[in-house]
Parts: C-alpha cells; structure tokens; sequence
C-alpha cells in the first residue's frame, strides 16, 4: 500500500499552483535584487513582492505595509516576542502573557526573556484546552506590554477565542499576538475585527513552500520592533536580508489560493475527519482529545489505552501520523500539552495525531482506518500474551 499522507499540521504538500507560480517566477527575469529597485531586474523583483504581499494581506484584511517576510512562523513569533519586549520593556513594562501550551517557538523566548529579567505569567487551560478571556483579562496589569496565544492548537486542535480575547488586550491598550500558523487558510482571519496586533504565519502550513513565512504588524499600533539580526536596512529596518522573491511568490499564491477556498474546503476536511473518527471509535479504549471543544477541521487527536505510544508509531507502517508536534520529535518527554489536560505519560505517549488536508480522499480515510484498527488490536493482544507468560513465569 503506498504511504498515506495524514500529517499536514507538521507539513502540506505544495500545490501545483504554487508550483507553477514559483517555476515561472525563477524562469522570468525578475532575478534581480528586489532592494535594487534602481534598474529593471530588480523593480521587477519587487513588483512580484508587492503582490504577494497584498495577496497575505487580503488572506486576513490587513494592509499591504504591515507584511514582514521572514523564515516561517517561528522567526516570526521570535520577532513578535523578542522584538516587542527588548523595544517596549524599560519604557512600559516587562510583564507578558501567555499560555503553557502555545508551541514551543513563543514558549523559548518568553522563557529567554525571563534570563532577562521580564516577568511571564502562563495560564493554564481548561480540560479540553481553552484558555477563557475572562482567566487573560484577570492576568493583565499596568506593565503588560503583550499577550501571545495561538489561535489553533498544533497538537489538539483546539481553537482559542482570539476575537475575544483581542478585545480584552484592545481595551487595556496591550498589545496582542496571534500564531496563527495552523489557523490560515483553515478558519477565518481578520486582524481589524479580532483586533490583532502582530501576526505570524508559515507558508508551509497552507500548500506554499518551506522556509518562508510572514510576521504582520497592525501599523497603526506599531511604528517598531527590536530587530533580531542587523546587516542592512530592509524590511524597514526589522528584518534585513536579500528577500527570495520565488518563495515569496510561492506564499502570496498560497494566501491567495487559501482566501478563496478557505469556507468550502474547510467543511469537506471536517466530514473526513469525522468519518475517521467514527471508523476508529469502535476500539474500546480511545479517548478524543478536546472531543468538548471547537476543534480546527483537520485535527484528530487520539490518545490510546493499553498500548506504548513508540511501538504503536512503528506498528502504523504505511500510515504518515505524529505522536505530537513535529517541532518536538527529539524530546522522549510526553506531551506538555496533553499533560496540561490531565492526560498521564503513559496515555499522553500513546497519542495520535492525524492531520487531514486539501488532498485527503475517503479511501485514503478508510484505509487509514484500518490500518490503525488492526495496529491497536495487534498490539494489545501482543501484550496481554506477555502478561500471561509472565503471570506464569511468577
């Protein structure tokens, strides 16, 4: 059986016509230095740029002048984070908010800027992974200079009320950041109706190209940051470095391709996620992380009794899934997430998540499916022979 692909909240598979728009931006002559805008190549280059930055832009009603390119989400949560405090801090205030399971890209550095001497409050959710507006509102005082949280969950799925809680930051004059890396394209965004001050995004995470992503800065709120790197004036000072116009290319495609789809698209990926649910159910033993929660469409997260979580991943052959985030592979620690629900080691090990995407078919679901019935049932039969020979062993 070939592989099935059910990992897209670690990576999406590039669409063709993000492809295609990348191949015929390499093969045109806008090859030139975007910043050298004195000769054709180059104002060439920087038209291409400009587009895409209106096609970000128009992905979550912002404006043109606030898109900052970057590597991908976790520069861009470094820059928001660092950026703001190391600028804001001894003329405003070291405390910052935020929450225990954001994704481990807004977690370093806020733990970074504790060595620094800023102050980090870290709110705990609820079962089901919610963090309330009321529990951000009681957390604020008069030297918070920000709030983080993610809009979806990377892990779980779940979905933060950032509407609200923008609110709760607007009316107190903080400023507000949203990860919004497993959110776009998947729900919708609007960073003057949820009142969003910094926003970070990667292409990688909506069919566009690795290595490219996006910070947006409201510039109505935000004049400036403190750079993390220094070599140049580009990006208005906050981010220097020759821009690669392809991948930019690659992003704005996406970004546009996602706003024009993001309602249907997101609807057939819930019904696929739900059939798989309902074909996997059935196994005794299952527990649906946040299964009481608005979840984003295509996140499935099981958690699985009676089986140790490593051999279960090698037992899934010709199924792509993560135990969890992939930005944590390297770590045998459990889940900080689900232990944050209340889940043990043992059950928080023995997770699944499966991502479903733009490319996800019904056979790939029922296939998946059983795969992963078989690989439970084998597994468990394999250790309840064990106890008994070691019950007879005794």
């Amino acid at each position: 059986m070939k592989d099935i692909y059910f990992d897209n909240a670690a990576s999406t598979p590039v669409d063709p016509r993000v492809t295609e728009a990348m191949h015929d931006c390499l093969c045109a002559e806008s090859y030139g230095n975007p910043a050298a805008g004195i000769h054709g190549h180059g104002a060439a280059a920087g038209k291409l740029i400009e587009q895409a930055s209106v096609q970000v832009a128009g992905l979550i009603n912002g404006m043109p002048q606030g898109v900052i390119w970057t590597s991908g989400a976790t520069e861009s949560d470094n820059l928001a984070i660092l950026g703001v405090a190391r600028f804001r801090g001894e003329m405003q205030g070291k405390h910052i908010v935020t929450s225990i399971t954001e994704h481990s890209a807004v977690l370093e550095p806020c733990r970074q800027l504790q060595s620094e001497g800023f102050d980090i409050t870290y709110l705990h959710p609820d079962s089901e992974g919610r963090i309330s507006p009321e529990s951000v509102k009681n957390a604020l005082r008069e030297n918070t200079i920000l709030v983080s949280l993610m809009h979806v969950n990377n892990e779980i799925g779940v979905i933060q009320d950032i509407a609200a809680v923008g609110q709760v930051c607007r009316d107190s004059d903080t400023l507000f950041h949203v990860d919004a890396a497993q959110s776009a394209g998947r729900l919708a965004l609007d960073v003057v109706a949820q009142n969003i001050d910094l926003l970070s995004l990667s292409a990688h995470k909506m069919y566009g190209p690795k290595g490219i992503g996006v910070l947006y800065l409201n510039p109505q709120r935000i004049n400036r940051l403190q750079p993390l790197m220094h070599g140049g004036g580009h990006q208005h000072g906050l981010r220097p470095g020759t821009l690669p116009t392809h991948q930019i290319v690659g992003m704005g495609m996406a970004c546009e391709i996602a706003q024009a789809a993001v309602d249907s698209e997101s609807g057939g990926i819930e019904r696929l996620r739900e059939t798989l649910w309902s074909e996997i159910a059935t196994l005794p033993g299952l527990i649906r992380n946040s299964a009481n929660a608005d979840t984003v469409c295509g996140i499935l997260s099981v958690s699985v009794a009676e089986v140790e979580g490593e051999s279960l991943i090698h037992a899934l052959r010709g199924l792509s899934v993560s135990s969890g985030s992939a930005c944590n592979t390297a770590s045998d620690d459990a889940s900080y997430v689900l232990r944050a629900l209340g889940r043990h080691d043992s059950l928080a090990e023995s997770t699944i998540r499966f991502s479903l995407g733009r490319y996800t078919t019904a056979k790939e679901v029922a296939e998946a499916a059983a795969v992963f019935r078989n690989a439970v049932t084998e597994l468990r039969c394999y250790v309840s022979r064990m106890d008994e020979v070691i019950e007879h062993a005794v």
